[in-house]
């Protein structure tokens, strides 16, 4: 198989093995705790919003719905953990794949916490790592877990991609 097939399947596979993993995360505490996560609709919102050339808002939660929000966002949300499975590959390499550590994988999980931080939030008019909410600091430590979840899902989807391979 040719690197560039191996390089966007292993990061089909695993982006969405881990956001998977990240999504079950997020039903656990919601049924369990009550803690509820990002909803994707106010994702698709903004990323509808971009084909008008709006890129940030005042409160994201006031603009404007658009129509198939939920779905955009949804479809936007495995993109961007596919796309984050990619950059692992691409900095640690193809072979992680066949021999996946933990620490890449946890790496990568907490550094896709700047994503949120410093571009979605402010653009929904959160502020920069939510510090417009009425608990920033609760805000943040929500997504260093979700992040750190996502990573861990980065570490397992490798693992049965390996063991699968092998």
């Amino acid at each position: 198989m040719n690197t560039y097939l191996q390089l966007t399947s292993f990061s089909l596979i695993i982006g969405i093995g881990a956001t998977l993993v990240m999504d079950i995360y997020a039903i656990i505490i919601k049924r369990f705790f009550n803690i509820p996560s990002l909803d994707y609709a106010l994702l698709g919102r903004w990323v509808g919003h971009f084909k008008g050339g709006v890129f940030s808002h005042q409160n994201i939660m006031q603009t404007e719905k658009i129509e198939g929000e939920r779905i955009i966002g949804w479809i936007a949300h495995y993109l961007i953990g596919i796309s984050f499975a990619c950059l692992l590959l691409l900095i640690w390499g193809i072979e992680w794949a066949y021999q996946p550590t933990i620490l890449p994988a946890l790496i990568i999980g907490l550094s896709t916490t700047v994503a949120p931080w410093f571009m979605m939030q402010p653009a929904f008019g959160f502020g920069i790592a939510a510090s417009k909410t009425p608990n920033p600091s609760l805000a943040r430590f929500r997504s260093l877990k979700a992040h750190t979840v996502y990573g861990i899902g980065l570490y397992l989807a490798g693992l049965l991609l390996s063991i699968g391979m092998s």
